[in-house]
């Protein structure tokens, strides 16, 4: 219990510390495409290895392919390239907070594909946290740039998408075998979206390699896998309650290295956003959540570690 608490932990900080990262990585002239396409093509590289090496890789049917096409190639890089761009465009504290709507609306969307009745437990939460939103945005006539905003509440959205869909479609792969095939497939993403539109460029600053393979490292290929050593042993849902020092740790890591400050009613909304997370999280039913080190409990958390 202990080692899964402490590796949850860990892995919460490192995600927490991933909005600073990009922050200094964007300072050395680096545009978004070419932050998140080595962000992910670090991360498969290290995953793809890890599972070649213990021959753990397997094959996977037509279906498997399409599915892990559409979810890392298609919702999971559009939640990342919605959350990095918030986090260029307006405070990384602010981002973080934003990004956090997401399990209320999860709680919602699952209620709405599993048919069941909008309980004040189902909409509870998402109430919850869109009256935090208010006091985190504020007067958007105040100098907050809007489309970072939308950006980051769009982030939201994305991901609850994503989560949602993928905890049906994805329980018969390991955690470990669909986040290297997801993180492939948003390389491949970012690379044509990069090759279209003309946003790669490697001509940043030498520096800029420092800061993008932390965020691969530390902020994916680690934070990853200790959440998923903390949620295999802790479940699911527990590992999520405790990932909740991620937005602690971006505030308070934007405030310390990046001397930004959020007003005492943003804190206060933060605080109340946070909230209603933690009860989407209590309020949302995860399958497989049975006993410590349960396979199906593992294999939910694949598509619910954080972005």
């Amino acid at each position: 219990m202990r080692r899964g608490v402490v590796a949850t932990l860990v892995s919460a900080a490192a995600f927490g510390l991933m909005p600073v990262f990009a922050f200094y990585a964007y300072g050395t002239g680096m545009s978004v495409t070419t932050l998140l396409l080595l962000r992910f093509a670090i991360a498969a590289a290290v995953f793809l290895g890890w599972l070649g090496l213990r021959g753990r890789l397997g094959r996977l049917t037509g279906r498997q392919w399409a599915t892990l096409a559409l979810l890392g190639g298609g919702m999971y890089a559009a939640q990342s390239l919605l959350y990095f761009t918030a986090v260029q465009r307006i405070a990384p504290a602010l981002a973080v907070l934003l990004l956090y709507l997401y399990p209320g609306l999860v709680s919602v969307l699952s209620a709405v594909v599993e048919r069941t009745r909008m309980s004040w437990s189902v909409v509870g939460p998402i109430l919850v946290s869109l009256a935090g939103l208010t006091l985190v945005v504020g007067r958007l006539d105040a100098g907050l740039d809007l489309p970072g905003v939308l950006a980051a509440v769009g982030a939201a959205v994305a991901y609850a998408f994503y989560i949602v869909l993928g905890s049906r479609v994805s329980a018969s792969l390991s955690p470990a075998v669909t986040t290297a095939y997801l993180t492939m497939f948003a390389t491949g993403s970012f690379a044509l979206l990069g090759l279209a539109l003309g946003g790669l460029d490697l001509g940043f600053a030498p520096a800029g390699w420092g800061w993008a393979a932390a965020v691969a490292i530390v902020s994916t290929v680690l934070a990853i896998a200790l959440f998923f050593v903390g949620a295999t042993t802790l479940g699911p849902v527990r590992a999520s309650i405790l990932s909740m020092l991620e937005p602690v740790v971006a505030v308070l890591a934007a405030w310390l290295l990046l001397g930004g400050t959020l007003s005492w009613p943003q804190l206060a909304g933060g605080a109340v956003v946070l909230a209603g997370a933690v009860w989407g999280i209590l309020a949302t039913p995860v399958r497989g959540d049975a006993s410590p080190g349960d396979p199906a409990g593992e294999e939910t958390t694949a598509v619910s570690a954080s972005p």
